[in-house]
């Protein structure tokens, strides 16, 4: 049966039913979304990303209807692969900030950008009013990264970047100096940020990144960053 989410309000959209919530809360709808995926995993590599993940019980429960879902393709005789790896997107700064949790269950991360900047700096990027409040470049966003891919590199969980920093060609160096090796981003971008990452020596890179690391003004930041993209 048809139905029409547009329908359902919110206060606030961006912090409500949606994503992996919406779909927790209609287990149904959910089942038979991870059924087609998983069928045409029979035909060709596919992963499966979570959105807005933020606790631990919201993995085991995906986790488990994945499994359930896995269950009724077998008992209908359908093909599928029973590996498909399942990632998860940190872009909730609770997830960002538990990541044991995460590398523990998730084949592979990827870092939404957009959203996580949004929701650590409580700021509408569709608000003009606080547009200019949203910053790649805050350091409190630079840890989140940081830490996101070091954790990853430790754990030995691949960790994607996606959003609108991972295709900005004057971020790249940045990110390479972060550990970051797998960017996700609109095919138009792709040109530039390769161009970048072949101009890139990383043991320049590396060091002065943990300089970036280690400053908070604003200012210091910025004149570090220019100096960031000669090397």
């Amino acid at each position: 049966k048809p139905f029409d989410v547009a329908e359902q309000t919110a206060l606030n959209p961006a912090l409500g039913l949606r994503a992996i919530r919406y779909c927790l809360a209609e287990p149904q709808v959910f089942l038979a979304q991870l059924r087609a995926i998983l069928r045409a995993s029979a035909y060709g590599p596919i992963k499966l990303l979570i959105p807005m993940l933020a606790h631990a019980f919201e993995i085991d429960q995906t986790l488990a209807m994945i499994e359930q879902a896995k269950s009724q393709l077998r008992e209908a005789g359908k093909k599928f692969d029973p590996l498909i790896p399942v990632g998860a997107m940190i872009e909730i700064p609770a997830a960002a900030l538990t990541l044991p949790l995460f590398v523990k269950r998730m084949d592979f991360l990827s870092i939404g950008t957009n959203d996580l900047i949004q929701y650590t700096l409580a700021i509408d990027r569709v608000d003009h009013e606080v547009a200019h409040l949203y910053n790649p470049l805050h350091p409190a966003i630079l840890q989140l990264l940081w830490n996101t891919i070091a954790i990853g590199a430790k754990a030995g969980v691949p960790v994607a970047v996606c959003g609108e920093m991972a295709g900005d060609p004057k971020l790249t160096r940045l990110l390479l100096g972060m550990g970051l090796r797998e960017f996700s981003m609109h095919p138009t971008q792709l040109l530039a940020v390769k161009q970048e990452i072949l101009n890139s020596d990383l043991g320049l890179l590396i060091p002065h990144t943990k300089k970036i690391m280690r400053a908070y003004e604003p200012g210091v930041i910025a004149d570090a960053m220019e100096q960031l993209r000669l090397m």
